[in-house]
């Protein structure tokens, strides 16, 4: 770290935009987007089979409404290299106002399409579409908003601010299971099934509205002032991350595989599975995953203050490690299909997963330079999202093949973690040796091409 950056980090914290306001706006925005991934996973796992693949039965719907939550993940990598390059040479505030933008729109669309029994196929043609639309914002959402944080924040506390952000995970997975909850007990099934569902998804658009005032008011981070200022903008960021960090890229999606991939397993898969496999109630497995999601209100920012004494990098692998010794059992135990171990195994299987989600921005910051930091972050993140985006489906695949034995999720979640537990080492490692410079290249980085940028 140097001086010249820390000194642009620290006026803009007594700016216009306080560390903690941008810090808000960033968590608020990927909250919505967090909100709008966990209705859409919900609404898979029990909605879109019967709404909208309805000729294909039971089976051949669930799969296709895991593949409608996979296609997402998909496309995912494509929003990430276009906003990427946004966020690099147009800057951080203005990209996310376009990823939000596309995303709230397109969630409160979703709650307006036909069913197949009012259309046929056509509302399945375009909930496909506005999937990809939410799959491209997504590519761009999450690196933005490490980087409004942590950009604003003192170098210092970069690792706590790169934590905040990860809070919009449990924000958008409480509010949607609570919601969830809420209308399964006001509502009778049928009219869920009818009418209902739609209001998750229209929700989204006054949720949208708040987000864009917090961003609209608050400034561009001084890093990336910084950059335009020197003159150091690539004009192929994507290009340049590859030529310069090729090793850093492939550490990165390997860290970020288990906090994403575990959110898929255990609140779209897991949730289906207790229903039909284990004999939960729906209503059971949402409040469970709601207390998991409160706990983590409180857990994610104390390991973003740990990952600040220890570094981030170390705290993403004591999570890895947690979560490969207590994952067979954990499943071994949920299939006595009690409520205390049901909410049991949410927490230990939340906690343990959120010790790498709440670290990883902050690993992936220390990873790379400042003027190719926003796509190499979004596309790292979305090539693990991409990966994990098919969780579902495999475990499904998976227990089909083994008649659903009481292992096979852990099959899925125990090589996610070992590969985030060596990811996670390898980038400690990366950190001591070639740690990244703030204020321009590194020696090795002179031949890179930002004397091209203007």
């Amino acid at each position: 770290m140097t001086t010249a950056d820390a000194a642009p980090a620290a006026s803009g914290s007594s700016g216009s935009s306080s560390v903690r306001r941008v810090a808000w706006a960033s968590m608020v925005g990927t909250s919505l987007e967090s909100f709008d991934f966990y209705v859409f996973a919900y609404f898979s796992a029990f909605f879109v089979g019967p709404l909208f693949f309805e000729p294909l039965g039971e089976f051949g719907g669930t799969l296709l409404a895991f593949s409608t939550v996979a296609v997402a993940f998909v496309v995912r990598p494509i929003g990430a290299v276009i906003f990427g390059h946004m966020g690099d040479r147009l800057g951080r505030r203005a990209t996310l106002l376009w990823t939000i933008g596309i995303m709230g729109v397109a969630t409160g669309l979703i709650g307006v399409l036909p069913t197949y029994a009012q259309a046929g196929w056509f509302g399945a043609v375009f909930l496909v579409i506005l999937r990809i639309a939410q799959g491209l914002s997504l590519g761009g959402e999450w690196g933005g908003s490490i980087l409004l944080a942590t950009e604003h924040a003192n170098p210092i506390k970069r690792a706590f601010y790169a934590a905040v952000p990860q809070l919009g995970s449990p924000v958008g997975s409480i509010l949607s299971a609570a919601l969830f909850i809420v209308m399964t007990i006001a509502l009778p099934a049928d009219q869920l099934a009818a009418w209902g569902w739609r209001i998750p998804f229209l929700i989204a658009l006054p949720l949208l509205a708040v987000s864009l005032y917090l961003r609209i008011t608050i400034t561009e981070t001084p890093v990336f002032e910084g950059v335009v200022a020197e003159g150091r903008r690539d004009k192929v960021p994507f290009l340049t991350m590859f030529r310069v960090r090729p090793v850093a890229i492939l550490i990165a999606i390997g860290a970020a595989l288990l906090g994403i991939g575990s959110y898929s397993l255990m609140n779209t898969y897991t949730v289906n599975y207790g229903v039909t496999e284990l004999g939960f109630s729906f209503q059971d497995l949402l409040i469970a995953t709601t207390i998991g999601g409160l706990l983590q209100l409180v857990t994610i920012p104390l390991f973003g203050a740990w990952a600040n004494r220890i570094g981030s990098a170390q705290v993403v692998l004591w999570g890895a490690l947690g979560t490969l010794l207590v994952t067979f059992p954990m499943y071994w135990l949920l299939q006595f299909a009690t409520f205390p171990i049901l909410v049991g195994t949410m927490i230990v299987g939340g906690i343990l997963p959120t010790m790498a989600w709440a670290a990883l921005g902050g690993l992936m910051n220390d990873l790379f330079p400042d003027h190719f930091r926003y796509s190499a972050l979004s596309v790292s993140y979305a090539f693990a999202a991409t990966v994990s985006g098919f969780v579902p489906l495999l475990t499904t695949a998976l227990g089909g093949a083994t008649d659903f034995a009481w292992w096979h999720p852990g099959i899925i979640l125990a090589v996610m973690s070992a590969v985030t537990l060596v990811a996670a080492w390898a980038a400690a490692r990366l950190a001591r040796t070639r740690p990244v410079p703030e204020a321009g290249p590194a020696p090795e980085e002179l031949d890179a091409p930002v004397a091209a940028a203007r």
